[in-house]
């Protein structure tokens, strides 16, 4: 933070990244704001869009009135017409804010080259409005899941860190403050049973969040243990793909052995 330099976050899904950038707001007091990148998403979505609709309502009123000064017709492309989207509205915030641009590594190249940009100096120019500068930049957190890699040259302009699946111990911890209601005895034998799935050759392997659905869902139906016949039962909460699912049910016995 004192090198205002962004934070670069990588790891598999599930694992936290997105809830840093939460906690890092709320300890701050700061306002978070989040860009959740997508394939296909353009400069427009994530910087600034006109209200067209309310434009056009002002010019039917201006209309009826037969008013058609150039001042007038200025004040179409003004402030009170431009729709702030997450980096416009972070740039303005400056170091009020906290920036989380989500899963960076699905947007395509120009995308990235254009963060790039706007990461470096935090100024846009607006042709109708001008240069918005921040005087101050926002926190910035960056994450991705590496279903691309990402350009160096963004990289080298973030701080890196990589973050793993948390210790059995920790998980444990994770599980008992985020699901209070959930014992520690049941919290070690689920979080036993996700570290061996996690072992397997899983498409998508289960994350924290998923950790904290099975507990949650076996402690709603009253469950104290984990045997096969419960995780078969309640497995929909933890494994999310179906070749995952026929993989996992054939070894259930051995997974939550140890749990």
């Amino acid at each position: 933070m004192s090198l205002q330099r962004p934070l670069l976050l990588e790891g598999e899904v599930g694992v936290g990244k997105t809830e840093i950038a939460k906690v890092l707001a709320s300890v701050f007091d700061r306002e978070l704001i989040r860009l959740q990148c997508y394939e296909g998403i353009d400069t427009n979505q994530a910087l600034y869009e006109w209200d067209y609709a309310r434009q056009l309502l002002h010019i039917r009123a201006l209309s009826e009135h037969d008013v058609s000064d150039e001042g007038t017709v200025d004040k179409l492309f003004g402030p009170k017409f431009l729709l702030e989207r997450p980096l416009l509205r972070a740039i303005r915030a400056g170091d009020q804010a906290v920036l989380l641009i989500d899963e960076v590594d699905r947007s395509d190249d120009e995308f990235e080259a254009f963060l790039l940009e706007v990461l470096s100096d935090f100024q846009i120019s607006i042709p109708e409005v001008g240069t918005v500068q921040a005087q101050r930049p926002p926190l910035v957190i960056l994450t991705s899941n590496r279903t691309r890699e990402l350009h160096d040259a963004l990289k080298r302009r973030c701080m890196y860190h990589w973050i793993d699946y948390p210790a059995p111990d920790r998980e444990v911890e994770i599980v008992t403050v985020r699901a209070p209601g959930v014992s520690e005895a049941l919290a070690r034998k689920v979080v036993a049973a996700v570290t061996r799935l996690r072992e397997m050759d899983l498409e998508k392997p289960p994350g924290v969040s998923e950790t904290l659905d099975w507990a949650r869902t076996l402690d709603f139906l009253g469950e104290t243990g984990l045997n096969a016949d419960v995780a078969e039962t309640t497995l929909g909460s933890v494994v999310k793909e179906r070749d995952d699912m026929d993989t996992v049910r054939g070894n259930l016995k051995e997974i939550t052995s140890h749990a």
